[in-house]
């Protein structure tokens, strides 16, 4: 007769040794209210080199902020302070 035995995921094991760690935005902990297009070094930030946008997950941002850089990249690239692709 087999017995039956848990198995054990990545997820389980890192949530032994990992204490839950709350992200935080940084527009809310410096209490931003707006994000500017023009601001390019800010948007950088939020681009990965082949230009796509960073998600939430990897960026940390709010979803309202996250809206709000999403926007502010895509007007910015639209007046083409910003590149679309980086090849």
């Amino acid at each position: 007769m087999r017995v039956k035995t848990k198995t054990t995921t990545k997820r389980d094991k890192r949530d032994k040794f990992l204490p839950a760690r709350k992200r935080l935005c940084r527009f809310c902990v410096h209490k931003i209210r707006t994000i500017d297009y023009k601001d390019i070094k800010t948007l950088e930030a939020f681009i990965r080199e082949r230009g796509k946008i960073i998600s939430v997950r990897n960026s940390g941002n709010c979803a309202k902020h996250q809206r709000m850089v999403s926007v502010a990249i895509k007007k910015a690239r639209f007046i083409s302070l910003l590149p679309y692709t980086r090849v």
